[in-house]
């Protein structure tokens, strides 16, 4: 499925405008120094810009739009945001971790340069996402900087997604392979906290009441074990050229997924289910949520 071809015309518009987004504000991030660091900022680059469908910075601009935020603030919290996923992703291709050869349908960082660039490249991303939260340009108000920056060091760390990878290595040599609450739980860590915070983001924007927050983390917590067990489904069925990278890697580990447990027609239905109630937690926000709830559909029915 085509991400501007095979869904509505609005979501589709909304991804190509996000992505040109991105792109342009890592552009403006991330400029090439006339010196020895030249080849670390072009890693940086290279993992940053041009690749990955923008589903975590559009969550947070379709939430901030809920509540009136300046587009540009809230693109450059989604970038904060894609800063973390992209160095996540460079550290996860590494050889001491699942060793991948292609990201996005091009070489991993480590491939195109070597392991140490690849390294600092992620490290320098982690940083660079709370440089940009931090900046008084994010926001006037200290206090909601602060809130931001805390919500995305808390979904990034051992609370959120680095401790589901740590979970996730875990499962390689346990005795015996983890059960659904156990696979449940890694997920809604490794994959989901981003997801989470992107929309927690928006919400902190916008300065949302806590009355508001709350149907929209649900939402979030949903779409995040959808995404997940989508992303199963892909490895177990998926087409590897469209989705640019090595499939079927855990199941040639014998590793537990939602797949390998439920079955695949049993995790579609699941996912298909955790769609529609996330779809039901933005009742109260009328036609505004649209794109929110066009996103949640995308989740189970992208290719990649």
């Amino acid at each position: 499925m085509s991400v501007t071809t095979a869904m509505p015309d609005r979501l589709g518009e909304a991804f190509e405008r996000i992505q040109g987004e991105v792109d342009s504000a890592f552009d403006a991030f991330l400029p090439v120094p006339d010196d020895t660091r030249a080849r670390l900022v072009e890693a940086m680059r290279y993992a940053a810009i041009g690749g990955g469908k923008r589903v975590r910075p559009l969550l947070v601009v379709a939430t901030a739009e809920l509540f009136g935020v300046n587009r540009d603030a809230a693109v450059n919290a989604g970038c904060a945001v894609e800063a973390i996923h992209a160095y996540s992703l460079i550290h996860d291709d590494l050889p001491c971790m699942d060793d991948d050869d292609l990201r996005h349908g091009k070489p991993t960082l480590h491939n195109q340069y070597d392991e140490a660039i690849a390294v600092l490249a992620g490290d320098c991303l982690h940083a660079l996402a709370f440089e940009i939260l931090s900046d008084p340009a994010m926001h006037s108000d200290p206090f909601v900087r602060a809130e931001l920056v805390e919500c995305l060091a808390r979904a990034s760390g051992h609370a959120g997604m680095a401790g589901g990878q740590m979970m996730d290595i875990a499962a390689e040599t346990s005795a015996e392979p983890f059960d659904l609450p156990t696979i449940t739980r890694l997920q809604q860590l490794k994959t989901g906290a981003l997801l989470s915070a992107a929309v927690e983001m928006g919400a902190i924007l916008g300065r949302a009441s806590a009355d508001s927050r709350a149907p929209l983390r649900a939402y979030a917590r949903d779409i995040g074990l959808a995404f997940q067990i989508a992303d199963d489904l892909l490895d177990h069925e998926g087409d590897e050229a469209k989705a640019g990278k090595a499939l079927r890697k855990d199941e040639e580990a014998g590793k537990a997924t939602f797949v390998s447990l439920m079955g695949a027609d049993q995790a579609r239905a699941q996912a298909a289910a955790l769609v529609e109630q996330a779809i039901s937690h933005l009742a109260n926000f009328g036609e505004g949520a649209d794109l929110m709830r066009a996103l949640a559909r995308f989740v189970i029915e992208r290719d990649r």
